[in-house]
């Protein structure tokens, strides 16, 4: 039995486990979010954005509904192509 308390992300078909304290998640998630935008750095990359977002939209509402908003658009625009691909 899976624990319900348990801070986690699904990206694809995965299940990323977050750390439970919440000051450690926003912590966490703010900082990839900061070192991102030093993308062009050579150790720091733009990548950290996006994670940092996923990240913080388990705490914070605004971060969680544009997350969930792109999700639904990422799904719709993969079920027109795939309608598309079967057309002959």
């Amino acid at each position: 039995m899976e624990n319900l308390s348990v801070a986690s992300v699904l990206l694809g078909r995965k299940r990323i486990r977050l750390p439970g304290n919440r000051p450690l998640r926003i912590s966490m998630g703010g900082s990839l979010v900061v070192l991102g935008c030093f993308g062009f750095l050579p150790v720091l990359g733009f990548w950290m954005i996006p994670l940092g977002l996923l990240v913080l939209s388990v705490d914070f509402h605004p971060v969680r509904r544009f997350r969930r908003r792109t999700e639904v658009w990422w799904g719709r625009r993969r079920q027109g192509r795939r309608r598309g691909r079967a057309k002959p």
